[in-house]
């Protein structure tokens, strides 16, 4: 009998329809860290990122226990796919009951942030992490995920290697290009980050 860690995804799939929940974990544990990061770097918000990951995986299992998920052979994109779909979900939600974010307790204590200067300051914060944000999302998904992993998470490249299932010249590669191109989008979209 051949080792489940062996077994593709699809194959994997495949005996997870048959009954075989083991076989979802093991779907599961192999690409749990790409698409948790990939969350991650979306929301910002680690725990945040736990709660979407629970309702992709349930959506993921819905999909394949419905029968409605067609054999392309891409099991992580569409789950990548899904994964952003739910992120952007989240931020429409928010959008329609907004809520005051304190990142510190001792902030919540201090009058100060209620002043002018500094609710002004909160709102050029949160509009320039926006802008980034946005201008991530134009880039190529193996860019974005690099650059959120060395600059937001502080990975090293070769942790980001090894979760990426990459070389670490290959992890540089894609940071490098993933600069020039966000360079280049912030030469083409000015008014997106004034």
């Amino acid at each position: 009998m051949i080792s489940a860690t062996k077994l593709t995804d699809q194959e994997l799939i495949s005996q997870f329809v048959e009954g075989d929940a083991k076989a979802f974990e093991t779907l599961l544990y192999r690409h749990k860290d790409r698409i948790f990061t990939s969350i991650v770097m979306m929301v910002k918000d680690s725990s945040l990122a736990d709660d979407i990951f629970q309702d992709v995986f349930i959506k993921v299992i819905d999909t394949i226990k419905a029968g409605n998920y067609n054999d392309e052979g891409k099991f992580l994109p569409w789950v990548l796919r899904i994964a952003h779909n739910q992120c952007i979900d989240h931020f429409r939600r928010m959008k329609k009951m907004p809520s005051l974010r304190v990142d510190d307790q001792e902030e919540l204590l201090d009058s100060t942030i209620f002043t002018n200067d500094n609710a002004e300051n909160a709102i050029i914060r949160l509009q320039k992490e926006s802008d980034i944000q946005y201008l991530l999302n134009k880039l190529p998904e193996d860019q974005r995920e690099v650059i959120v992993m060395r600059h937001f998470a502080n990975l090293s490249f070769k942790e980001i290697a090894e979760k990426t299932n990459c070389s670490i010249n290959t992890a540089l590669g894609r940071m490098r290009y993933g600069l020039i191109n966000l360079r280049k989008l912030l030469a083409d979209a000015p008014a997106v980050m004034a």
